[in-house]
């Protein structure tokens, strides 16, 4: 199956909507399945207003286009709002053709935020960009509500993955020298430094021993110079990254907007556990039908989180983050796509008895992959 992935977030953007997409890439290589990116790293580009290290794609219809034109995709899945995102839109309307998408980050927050634009406004918005989608992935349950109270339809449950071999267990927080010698507890804050993040809500904590900051983002430079006392590691490759989760006592995820949040998961799979608002992404992460909480702690009260969840036992971080696969999330993914040419889709590729409709988890061939490099 011949799939065009088009995406505003890729390499070398370090977040995680990108390494959700290139683990989902991997998975469907696997499976032995085309796959072509059409990234940001294509074409010319400008930085995002206000959200250094966003690169985005300036004017790319006509390039979007020959790309696609040349590929041929027998499926289309839009991933990002971006203009990327908005390009293929037009092209898959303009031409009759169906595509997918998926919802990853709640924009809306953070232009509301960033620059006071209502939520209604955002929300209008994207419901516009979603509309003629064949289906919508989203990462979570209340992910999921919260689209359907704002009109948003054709929704599908799309979960996420983590890596537990790159993210290895460690029975108990290890040393990391490039780090020097902190005092314990260790509390770890992953991500970008910007206004969804609710950040402070972590800096500004009273709890013992040291904080430590992996991510850059806008809000950087203000918030070293209020918190000197963190230790701001910046962005690490993803190996060494690993090491700084198994080298803290307990991380703390201190978002309200987040869809999913696979940095939980990261640091669950080296052991270390999580502190937690009870809000979309920790609900889906930590929380299971049952109303219990596993591999952290969720509270309202973010201090008594952190204080709580350091009394999580490690292995049990680790077996929470082990019910996470990513090659299940492909497999799901695949279910969801839909024949791009309308007059040989009967519905969803699984529900199809034409086998240029079947799944793409079967209909694995020797199909090499091309997924463009960056320029």
């Amino acid at each position: 199956m011949k799939v065009a992935l088009i995406t505003d977030a890729w390499q070398p953007q370090v977040n995680g909507v990108v390494t959700t997409l290139v683990e989902l890439v991997r998975e469907l290589e696997a499976l032995g399945h085309e796959v072509n990116v059409v990234h940001p790293g294509l074409f010319k580009t400008r930085p995002c207003p206000g959200y250094a290290g966003i690169d985005l794609a300036v004017r790319p219809k006509r390039g979007l286009t020959e790309k696609l034109d040349a590929f041929g995709p027998e499926a289309i899945h839009i991933a990002t709002e971006g203009p990327l995102g908005w390009a293929a839109r037009g092209y898959c309307l303009t031409r009759g053709l169906r595509f997918t998408t998926a919802f990853h980050t709640k924009f809306p927050e953070i232009l509301h935020a960033a620059l006071k634009i209502p939520l209604s406004w955002g929300y209008a918005l994207f419901r516009h960009f979603h509309k003629p989608s064949s289906g919508v992935m989203v990462p979570t349950h209340g992910v999921l509500r919260m689209l359907e109270q704002r009109g948003f339809r054709n929704l599908r449950n799309w979960t996420h993955g983590v890596d537990t071999q790159l993210f290895g267990f460690e029975a108990q927080p290890r040393l990391y020298p490039p780090m020097g010698t902190l005092t314990r507890p260790v509390s770890l804050f992953v991500g970008r430094v910007s206004y969804e993040k609710n950040i402070d809500a972590f800096l500004k904590l009273d709890i013992p021993g040291t904080k430590v900051v992996c991510g850059v983002g806008p809000l950087e430079a203000s918030l070293k110079e209020r918190y000197p006392q963190v230790r701001w590691m910046g962005v690490l490759p993803r190996d060494e990254l690993a090491k700084v989760y198994a080298a803290a006592d307990v991380f703390v995820f201190p978002s309200r907007s987040e869809t999913f949040g696979l940095v939980m998961l990261e640091s669950m799979a080296t052991g270390t556990p999580v502190a937690a608002y009870p809000v979309d992404g920790p609900l889906e992460v930590l929380g299971k039908p049952d109303g219990s909480c596993h591999g952290g702690v969720m509270n309202e009260d973010l201090q008594q989180a952190c204080y709580s969840a350091l009394a999580v036992p490690r292995h049990e971080a680790r077996m929470r983050a082990l019910d996470f696969s990513w090659g299940h999330a492909a497999q799901l993914f695949a279910s969801y796509l839909v024949n791009a040419v309308q007059n040989n889709a009967q519905g969803n590729l699984d529900g199809a008895k034409d086998s240029a409709c079947q799944p793409l988890h079967r209909r694995a061939t020797s199909v090499k992959s091309t997924v463009t490099p960056l320029s």
